[in-house]
């Protein structure tokens, strides 16, 4: 049964519901799915009036949805109110782009007749969203699916439960009934979802998302799968450290580290000396406590779990040899709290420097040369985001084209992303096609070849 808790309150029950079961799952699949085909044939103008309404909730709705999400998830205010502004703007990018061209048309072979291609919905959307963003996924994975005529089934991790279930009253009087449905439960739920719908899109951990991949491809059915990072922040000898620090200490901690674009290694060409004390001192200023404080930068981890593995990763870098920086302790009182922790010394292979530890917590390596620097940043397992610090700008177009990455973002955090760009990594960070911007229809939909002869 999904309850979800507040984490800077743990006894403040945010919602409990009974899990969505396997008969529960195919009920709805089988509503949406009849609701899919009349939404489909009202053609793309009531799809973006649809949608343009349901932008038009969430913003009505802004303040208590931001008060929800930090209740629920303990996002940071000055976040929170971003993550309700970037949900509203990304339902209104895909109620236009609904209107965007479907196909092309060709001269056939045989120089008679007509041939072109066109785009159809593949039908019922499976979407495995995780907590961290509970608006802002579910809904740049639901926007576009819904724009180009599919139906949704949505199971949200459980500790975003209430988001989702919220999303879901407000999204109901502006959209066709069944059309978008949440379906509430933990892995079981999750699996049903995947064994009922024809196109899945997930972002979670390595782990789950393999399962959900194998799952999907077995099936035959399309799927896309976002599964983190261990991403680096590369800083050249002539960067400005005071500034990069200050952007760095933003990704490492910001939310307490809890996004998968969040800096996990900082990478310093030469002497590490001036952005190692800067950085200390900026991670050292951000200020941590209630996220609904609007001055406060680092909120809570999500729950208990979270914050010892946090904790334990801290402990284990002195018996490497390494050292803490700054941070690595819990806070008094009650919450997963977690001071952000900065670590350097940590071998090739400490957990630290080759996986994703989910929380406010980075380790600061040096490499001798800025080969050396790429080197060591393409050497985990991920490939999600990067960020180069420099002001050369011929070094830092050579570098981003070496980085094994996805996304790589120049005198510029990790954590930012565009929702009207492609989002995705290499590696293990993702599977199938990118997410968000254009590249969206290419996975909402298959690609039809139709050919008319002369008579």
């Amino acid at each position: 049964m999904p309850r979800s808790t507040s984490p800077q309150q743990p006894s403040d029950v945010v919602v409990e519901v009974p899990d969505a079961s396997g008969g529960a799952v195919a009920s709805a699949a089988a509503r949406a799915r009849t609701a899919q085909s009349d939404w489909y044939r009202s053609g793309p103008a009531a799809r973006s009036a649809a949608l343009t309404a349901a932008a038009e909730a969430i913003a009505a709705a802004a303040a208590e949805l931001t008060d929800l999400v930090i209740r629920e998830v303990g996002k940071p205010r000055i976040e929170a109110v971003g993550e309700v502004g970037r949900t509203v703007a990304i339902l209104r990018y895909y109620a236009q782009q609904a209107y965007d061209p479907i196909g092309a048309v060709h001269e056939p072979s045989s120089g008679a007749g007509l041939s072109f291609t066109t785009r159809r919905p593949r039908g019922l959307a499976g979407l495995v969203t995780p907590w961290n963003f509970p608006l802002a996924i579910p809904i740049w994975k639901a926007a576009p699916a819904l724009a180009f005529g599919n139906a949704v089934v949505l199971k949200p991790a459980p500790e975003a439960t209430a988001c989702a279930l919220r999303l879901a009253e407000l999204l109901d009087p502006v959209l066709p009934d069944a059309l978008f449905a949440v379906l509430p439960g933990d892995v079981a739920t999750g699996k049903a979802v995947v064994d009922n719908v024809d196109l899945v899109s997930f972002t979670g951990s390595v782990g789950a998302g393999r399962s959900v991949v194998g799952a999907a491809a077995g099936r035959g059915v399309a799927v896309q799968a976002e599964m983190g990072g261990q991403n680096p922040a590369i800083v050249l000898p002539d960067a400005d450290p005071a500034r990069a620090a200050a952007q760095i200490a933003g990704a490492v901690a910001g939310f307490a580290g809890q996004k998968c674009t969040a800096t996990k290694r900082v990478i310093v060409v030469g002497d590490p000396a001036p952005l190692r004390d800067a950085l200390v001192a900026a991670i050292e200023a951000l200020k941590i406590g209630d996220p609904a404080d609007a001055a406060v930068t680092v909120g809570p981890v999500i729950d208990e779990e979270a914050r010892d593995r946090v904790i334990r990763a801290a402990g284990s870098v002195g018996p490497a040899g390494g050292r803490v920086l700054t941070g690595g302790r819990t806070v008094d009182g009650p919450g997963w709290f977690v001071t952000p922790t900065l670590v350097d010394g940590v071998p090739d292979d400490h957990r630290l420097a080759c996986e994703e530890v989910f929380g406010p917590i980075a380790a600061l390596q040096v490499a001798a040369t800025v080969e050396d620097a790429v080197e060591l940043a393409n050497r985990v397992s991920y490939g999600l985001a990067a960020a180069v610090y420099t002001n050369d700008l011929a070094a830092a177009l050579d570098i981003s084209n070496r980085l094994e990455a996805g996304m790589v973002r120049v005198n510029a955090p990790t954590s930012g992303v565009d929702f009207y760009l492609p989002f995705g990594g290499e590696k293990d960070s993702s599977f199938g096609g990118r997410e968000q911007g254009k590249a969206a229809q290419e996975f909402y939909t298959s690609t039809h070849t139709v050919t008319v002869a002369a008579p």
